[in-house]
């Protein structure tokens, strides 16, 4: 006949095994959701980096991120730019040369078919603070 301690002793580790097993199941749980969780998270996290890479292919040397802050709150109104134009005594062609745009552009935003984008209005507020002779200057300048 077995020593009843040593079947007791069994008993007793394999009933705390079984609720060993039984508690940590939850806790197991919730480490695969959490590895899944931060699994999707690399993989948004690489997409959106991805992403930005593109952008920043499209974007010439940074300078629109630059540009564009400068133009937050400004407003465009054809009626002025086309006023703005003819004070200076500049052609469509030469005041899109120095907003870095064509003259077809000026063209239609003037003529209300078109609206500049935020990197052109943020050139436009630049050209609004400027004088006919910086402004004559600057063309000089970018004709050479």
């Amino acid at each position: 006949m077995p020593n009843i301690a040593v079947v007791l002793k069994q008993e007793v580790s394999r009933l705390a095994r079984k609720e060993i097993r039984s508690q940590a199941e939850s806790f197991r749980k919730a480490a695969a959701q959490s590895r899944r969780a931060m699994a999707a998270m690399k993989r948004r996290l690489a997409e959106l980096e991805r992403r930005i890479a593109s952008l920043e292919k499209r974007t010439p040397d940074g300078a629109a991120r630059v540009n564009a802050d400068s133009a937050t709150g400004a407003r465009f109104s054809a009626k002025w730019l086309s006023a703005h134009r003819k004070r200076l005594g500049l052609s469509a062609a030469d005041y899109g040369k120095l907003l870095g745009v064509t003259g077809w552009s000026v063209y239609g935003w003037e003529h209300g078919k078109a609206r500049p984008r935020q990197q052109q209005l943020a050139a436009l507020v630049a050209v609004r603070s400027l004088g006919k002779r910086e402004i004559k200057a600057r063309l000089k300048g970018k004709s050479k």
